[in-house]
């Protein structure tokens, strides 16, 4: 089973609705997914925010956050995620944050991504996140994130059902 279909089959099992906010995966994720027959019920919708204007303006990151931390970080992908989850009806979002290659931007190595995963149930928050390196072209970085950020989404979900990666709106 592929690893868009067992994430379907998972938000499916756990009443999960899910949004995407993608830099570097250029949607990939929430194409994916939306491959998988049935899936459109568990998927609000999907962010492609390239331009820290887009970030800003559709996810509500912070500008400070960019500067401070980088495009590249994950304070950002929580941003991104956080923002995704603002206006939604959906209870998950994935969020992806990063430089492909094939060179190296302001001191950070290409193949980084950055990562969020939030998760909301009724007045409850919870957000993880982390910071990968993928060897290989730009289009491998791109799968191997889009790959990652489903794989890991279960074991977060697990987490924030056991109360922890909270946050306050």
């Amino acid at each position: 089973m592929s690893i868009a279909k067992e994430t379907i089959e998972y938000l499916r099992q756990h009443s999960l609705i899910i949004t995407t906010a993608e830099s570097c995966t250029a949607g990939e994720i929430v194409m994916l997914l939306s491959e998988v027959p049935g899936s459109g019920e568990l998927i609000e919708c999907g962010y492609v925010v390239y331009s820290p204007q887009a970030k800003q303006r559709l996810l509500h990151v912070s500008p400070a956050t960019m500067e401070t931390f980088n495009l590249t970080s994950v304070e950002v992908a929580s941003e991104m995620a956080i923002g995704a989850l603002r206006d939604s009806t959906a209870n998950v979002a994935v969020a992806t944050t990063g430089i492909l290659g094939p060179d190296d931007m302001d001191g950070i190595k290409a193949g980084t991504v950055c990562f969020a995963w939030a998760f909301q149930f009724d007045d409850q928050h919870f957000l993880f996140s982390t910071r990968q390196w993928f060897p290989g072209s730009r289009s491998e970085v791109q799968t191997l994130a889009c790959e990652f950020a489903l794989q890991q989404l279960p074991a977060y979900h697990r987490r924030a059902l056991r109360g922890e990666g909270g946050w306050r709106r």
